[in-house]
């Protein structure tokens, strides 16, 4: 007889029953909740790293959002103070203009009025020369009388 079925059949299913309840409280269920936990835990730092990855990538785009505002109001300085620069320029020219204008007509009005003396008496003075002349070239006494 190869099987029969006796009371030692009964014995080893309610050992096989017993095993079963045991490995399950002392192995099956704290290994499987040790698993889950990994697993919620593995979960938990992929999620904070994907978040961390999001906020670096927003962190980027609002950096380069700044940087390119900063150049805009650097761009936007430097052209004014060119702006600024180039105007004090054109009135420190303006004024340099103005005197060198004032000066060239003061000079030219001086100018003017020594000519007018030296024509007005050009006369007197080439008389006086010619006299001069008159009087080294033949003497004094027959220039006088």
């Amino acid at each position: 007889m190869l099987l029969s079925l006796d009371g030692t059949l009964f014995v080893q299913l309610v050992n096989f029953i017993i095993f079963l309840v045991i490995l399950n409280a002392i192995f099956l269920k704290p290994v499987g909740s040790a698993i889950a936990s990994r697993r919620a835990y593995i979960d938990k730092v992929g999620a904070d790293i994907a978040q961390f990855e999001y906020d670096l990538k927003s962190l980027r785009v609002q950096a380069d959002e700044k940087r390119a505002a900063a150049r805009r109001r650097a761009d936007a300085t430097i052209a004014e103070a060119r702006s600024t620069a180039q105007a004090e320029a054109a009135q420190i020219i303006a004024d340099h203009l103005e005197q060198a204008g004032a000066i060239i007509a003061e000079g030219q009005a001086t100018a003017g009025l020594e000519v007018a003396q030296a024509r007005s008496s050009g006369a007197a003075v080439i008389e006086a020369l010619a006299r001069e002349m008159l009087e080294r070239a033949v003497g004094p006494e027959a220039v006088r009388g």
